[in-house]
C-alpha cells in the first residue's frame, strides 16, 4: 500500500504521536513489534505509521501488561486466531481508550472507532505528556539496545552555529562523568589560546538517536552545557547564558518562561556536485499544494523524522515565497525550545539534502520575494497560571502583559542586532514583504513589531515578529526576556496599540504616535546595542562583547565589498 493511500484510508499517527496517546516509550513499542503484536506500516523512508487499529492494540497490551500478563501469555489466552480481542477483554479496551485521550469517561456510552477518530484530530495536540527525563543507566541501556555507535555532544557557539564533538560509543562514560574536554579557542567568541581547556557536560534529557542513523550502528545525540576547568558554567555558553537569564526570572517570582517558534526556510536544487544553486525547488505559495508545492514530499519527511524525535508538530505548509516553507512545533519552556531549534535545523538540512536540495534560513535569499522570519511566541508562568492573562483586565491582559510588552518594545532597538544578527536580515526588514520594520504593538494586525494573538487563558502569549533564523535562539531569547522583565522590573507604561497598517502611514503619521524605525543595517543595530542597557545585561560581559567585536568585523567586511549590483548600475554610467 503506498504512503499516500494509508493516509486517505485511515487514521494514521506517528511514532511519537502513538508513543504520547499511550504513555508507551518508542522503545516498548519496537518491542511488541518485534512479537508481531502490532505491525505498522512502513514509508519508502522506512519510518513506522501507526492505524486506528494499531493504536487500540497498543492500549490493549497496556492494559493486559499492567494486569500481570507477559507476552507469551496475551499471544497463547488472550488473542484468538485471527489476532482479535477476545470477547471478555472489550469493555477493558474501551475503558483504556478513553483513559489513554483523557476523555470524560461515561459508564452508559461505551466509546466507538468513530468518536475516538474525531476526538483525537481535533484534541490531542492540547495534551502535553511530562518532559521526559533520563538516568545514566537509561541512557546506557538505550546505546547498548540500539547499538549506538557514536555520540555527538552537540552546543552552540555565539554566532549561533551548531557545534559537536563526535566520540565514539566506548567514550560513554567519560562523557556521562563529565569528562569530556575539547579546545575551547578554536570555536569563535570562545577564549584565546593559552586558556583553552574546557568541558562538555551533557544533559541527559536531551539524549536522542538520529532516526536516518542505522548501517554499521546508530549515532545519538546529547546537547551540552560549557563548563571551565574550575568546575563553574562558562560565560560565553548561550545556553548556560540563557539559564541565568531564567534565574533573575524566577527571582522575580515568575517560575516558566515558554516560546513557540515559527520558523521558515527556503529549498534550493543542488547542482551535479552536490553545491547548493539558486534555482528554487518551486513556485507554489502560501498554503498550495502538490504538483504546484514540490517540496511537499520533502516537508513530510522533515516532519516524519521530527515526530519521530520527540516533536510535537502542530503544522507544516508552503509559505509565501516561491520554495519557501514553515514548520510550526509546539511551544516548550526556554531552554527546550531553543534546543529544539537547533535540532530542527539539523534535521531539515539533513533530510533536504536526501532529497537533493539544499535547506537554508538565511533570512533574505532572494530579491523581491518575501524573506524567512522566525516569529518568538512567548509566554510567562508562575506556577501553573499564565501571567500575561487576566479574564476581568483591558483585553484580558495583566498589567504583567503590558509591562513586558513595554519593555520589550523600549528595548527592542537594542536587541536588533542579536535577533537580525546578520547583514542579510536588514533585506528582509523592509516595508512590503511582511515583515517588521517598526516598533509598535497591536492585537490585531501584524506589521508592528509585537502582536498579541487572540488566545486567551493558558494559550495568551506575545509574538515578537523580527526575529529571523539566522538568530542564535538562546541569545535572542535571553535578550527578549530581559527586555520584558525590564518593563515589569520598571513598571513601564505599553503606548496605545496600532490598529491600522504601519506600512500605509507615512513618517510623518508614524512620528506622530511616536512610532520609531527598527534598525535598518547592521551597522546601526550595534550602534544601537552599544547604547542599550537591557541587552548587556541579557548577554553579559563576554558574549557581549565578542558578539559586537565579530558583528563589527562582519560589517566592515561587508561595506568594502563590491556587488554585482553596483557595476550593472555604474560601470556603463562612469
Amino acid at each position: 500500500m503506498s504512503n499516500d493511500s494509508i493516509r486517505r484510508n485511515m487514521a494514521v499517527f506517528s511514532m511519537s504521536v502513538v508513543s504520547k496517546l499511550t504513555d508507551l516509550s518508542p522503545r516498548q513499542i519496537r518491542y511488541y513489534e518485534t512479537h508481531e503484536l502490532v505491525m505498522p506500516e512502513r514509508t519508502d523512508g522506512n519510518k513506522r505509521l501507526f492505524s486506528m487499529n494499531d493504536l487500540e492494540r497498543l492500549l490493549e497490551i497496556k492494559s493486559l501488561i499492567e494486569k500481570g500478563f507477559n507476552i507469551r501469555g496475551i499471544k497463547q489466552i488472550i488473542f484468538d486466531e485471527q489476532g482479535h480481542l477476545t470477547t471478555d477483554e472489550q469493555e477493558t479496551r474501551k475503558r483504556m481508550i478513553v483513559d489513554a485521550t483523557q476523555k470524560p469517561r461515561s459508564e452508559t456510552l461505551p466509546i466507538n472507532r468513530g468518536d475516538l477518530s474525531r476526538f483525537i484530530k481535533w484534541n490531542w495536540r492540547i495534551y502535553t505528556m511530562p518532559k521526559r527525563s533520563f538516568t545514566k543507566d537509561d541512557i546506557r541501556k538505550f546505546a547498548e539496545e540500539e547499538n549506538v555507535r557514536y555520540l555527538r555532544l552537540q552546543f552552540t557557539d555565539i554566532l549561533g552555529t551548531i557545534k559537536n564533538v563526535e566520540v565514539p560509543v566506548s567514550q560513554l562514560e567519560k562523557v556521562l562523568d563529565n569528562e569530556m574536554m575539547f579546545d575551547g579557542s578554536s570555536i569563535e567568541g570562545f577564549v584565546r589560546i593559552e586558556e583553552s581547556d574546557m568541558y562538555l557536560h551533557p544533559d541527559l534529557d536531551t539524549w536522542v538517536i538520529f532516526p536516518w542513523t542505522a548501517g554499521q550502528g546508530k549515532v545519538a545525540r546529547l546537547i551540552c552545557d560549557v563548563f571551565k576547568t574550575d568546575g563553574t558554567p562558562f560565560e560565553g555558553d548561550p545556553r548556560a547564558n540563557l539559564k541565568r537569564v531564567l534565574r533573575r526570572m524566577e527571582d522575580m517570582g515568575f517560575t516558566d518562561f515558554n516560546l513557540g517558534p515559527e520558523p521558515e526556510f527556503f529549498l534550493f536544487k543542488l547542482d551535479e556536485k552536490g553545491e547548493p544553486t539558486l534555482e528554487l525547488n518551486d513556485d507554489g505559495g502560501y498554503f498550495d499544494l502538490a504538483p504546484t508545492d514540490l517540496g511537499e514530499n520533502c516537508r513530510r519527511d522533515i516532519v516524519l523524522e521530527l515526530e519521530d524525535m520527540g516533536f510535537d508538530i502542530e503544522a507544516s505548509h508552503h509559505e509565501v515565497a516561491p520554495g519557501q516553507h514553515e514548520i510550526d512545533f509546539k511551544y516548550a519552556d526556554a531552554v527546550t525550545a531553543c534546543d529544539n531549534i537547533q535540532t530542527f535545523k539539523l534535521v531539515v538540512k539533513t533530510i533536504a539534502r536526501k532529497h537533493n536540495l539544499h535547506a537554508t534560513f538565511m533570512p533574505k535569499p532572494l530579491f523581491g520575494v518575501n524573506g524567512s522570519g522566525m516569529h518568538f511566541n512567548v509566554s510567562l508562568f508562575k506556577g501553573k497560571e499564565n501571567a500575561f492573562f487576566d479574564p476581568e483586565g483591558d483585553l484580558q491582559l495583566t498589567d504583567t502583559a503590558y509591562q513586558f510588552t513595554a519593555g520589550v518594545l523600549k528595548n527592542a532597538r537594542g536587541f536588533t542586532a542579536v535577533c537580525n544578527p546578520i547583514v542579510n536580515s536588514y533585506k528582509r526588514l523592509v516595508p512590503g514583504y511582511e515583515a517588521p520594520c517598526y516598533i509598535a504593538w497591536s492585537g490585531k494586525n501584524r506589521s508592528p513589531l509585537v502582536r498579541v494573538p487572540t488566545s486567551r487563558g493558558l494559550s495568551t502569549r506575545i509574538e515578537v515578529r523580527s526575529v529571523d533564523p539566522a538568530a542564535n535562539p538562546y541569545m535572542a531569547l535571553a535578550a527578549i526576556l530581559e527586555a520584558g522583565l525590564d518593563g515589569i522590573e520598571n513598571k513601564l507604561e505599553v503606548p496605545e496599540p496600532v490598529n491600522q497598517n504601519i506600512y500605509e502611514m507615512n513618517r510623518e503619521e508614524r512620528e506622530a504616535v511616536g512610532i520609531q524605525d527598527l534598525p535598518s543595517t547592521l551597522y546601526t543595530a550595534l550602534k544601537a546595542m552599544r547604547e542599550n542597557k537591557s541587552i548587556k545585561n541579557a548577554l553579559g560581559n563576554h558574549i557581549y562583547n565578542q558578539f559586537i567585536n565579530s558583528k563589527s568585523i562582519e560589517w566592515d567586511y561587508y561595506r568594502t565589498q563590491v556587488s554585482e549590483w553596483e557595476r550593472e548600475q555604474y560601470i556603463k554610467q562612469y
